[in-house]
């Protein structure tokens, strides 16, 4: 049982890579980047911190959702300029899908529905969709299957220059007919796959690939770091997680009980892979398990966490929901602030050990 759970996993799997040097005094890192809507700004803000502390060199990145989009806009960013070209293209990508953008009428209406998830609750855009969504279906809705997302992302990412970089990049999906995850990997990477990852089934229509339908991989990897174990040598995992896992309250209204579901639904994988991690660790430091990199060797993963955090229960909700850029940029600090937290924290802790308590993030 050891032996199936592991190697399922991977943990014994020899890098696909060479684990490459980094400069001095750096270390290296796997950044595992979710989904949660407009709060994928707070992920730019700590992105954009880790890119100008220097101090981490990212060797694989996976993504799911809005954590899909920032992960793509971040690989061809360092793939085309290093870092201050990384910060520069985020800037411009968040600038532009905010409320105040410059995209065109058609682009920015989906691009509010993504990022805005829905309309701020009790306007009458709110009440309008909340009326014909009892009725119709996106496929009702949007019969030409409309989806000018594409053109957005394909207008700061190059796909085809970020498929033939090295670095590894993961895009969590879910396969509508099997209800399984589904990972495209960096040599799959496309404006398609990443809207795949992004599609909200109440919102859009599955987004098909080769003619498998893909709703967003939320549901079934937020985000997903066991590609990492196959494909780095990096045994470090940094998790950018921006749903909470725990709320102190109790959801009274059909928003709210709605939102925390989403909550729960999207972090349920994730806590998943922790407790397979905790597993192989724990076999690891009981001598159950052989460490190494070699054949029949198994490897010992360091999980870090930059979470966010400082909003109260009312306004993280509503948030979501909120893509003006004046929202967008107070979300950015916060990112910004909790990576430095981070980096002063648990710098050293990297390459040596996990700054979280894996066990009882993984106790029933």
């Amino acid at each position: 049982m050891i032996d199936f759970i592991s190697r399922a996993l991977g943990f014994d799997k020899p890098s696909a890579r060479r684990k490459p040097s980094g400069p001095a005094g750096t270390k290296r890192v796997n950044l595992a980047l979710q989904g949660g809507g407009a709060h994928g700004a707070f992920t730019w803000g700590v992105l954009d911190q880790i890119l100008e502390d220097g101090r981490l060199t990212i060797d694989g990145i996976s993504g799911t959702s809005a954590g899909a989009v920032n992960a793509v806009v971040l690989a061809d960013g360092l793939r085309k300029g290093g870092a201050d070209e990384a910060r520069k293209q985020l800037a411009d990508f968040w600038r532009a899908a905010s409320l105040g953008g410059d995209l065109p009428a058609v682009q920015r209406a989906v691009t509010d529905r993504l990022f805005s998830m829905l309309p701020s609750e009790g306007s009458p855009t709110f009440n309008w969709l909340s009326a014909w969504s009892q009725y119709l279906s996106p496929y009702d809705l949007n019969p030409l299957n409309i989806n000018p997302l594409k053109d957005l992302i394909e207008r700061f990412v190059d796909f085809d220059g970020l498929r033939a970089d090295p670095r590894q990049i993961f895009i969590a999906a879910t396969n509508v007919q099997t209800g399984s995850l589904h990972i495209f990997p960096h040599d799959k990477i496309s404006a398609e796959a990443v809207m795949a990852s992004a599609c909200l089934p109440a919102l859009f229509r599955a987004v098909e690939i080769d003619g498998v339908p893909y709703w967003d991989g939320g549901y079934v990897g937020n985000p997903v770091i066991y590609p990492f174990f196959r494909s780095t040598g990096t045994d470090d995992v940094v998790i950018v997680q921006i749903n909470p896992l725990e709320r102190k309250s109790v959801p009274h209204s059909n928003h709210e009980i709605a939102g925390r579901v989403n909550e729960i639904t999207f972090n349920s994988a994730l806590t998943a892979e922790l407790r397979g991690v905790e597993f192989v660790n724990r076999m690891i430091d009981q001598g159950r398990l052989p460490l190494g990199d070699g054949p029949d060797k198994y490897r010992r993963i360091n999980v870090h966490r930059i979470v966010l955090d400082g909003l109260s229960e009312q306004n993280a909700a509503s948030s979501k929901l909120r893509n003006d850029f004046q929202s967008l940029e107070l979300l950015r600090k916060m990112g910004k602030r909790s990576a430095r937290r981070f980096l002063d924290a648990h710098f050293d802790d990297i390459g040596v050990k996990s700054s979280i308590d894996i066990p009882a993030e993984a106790d029933a």
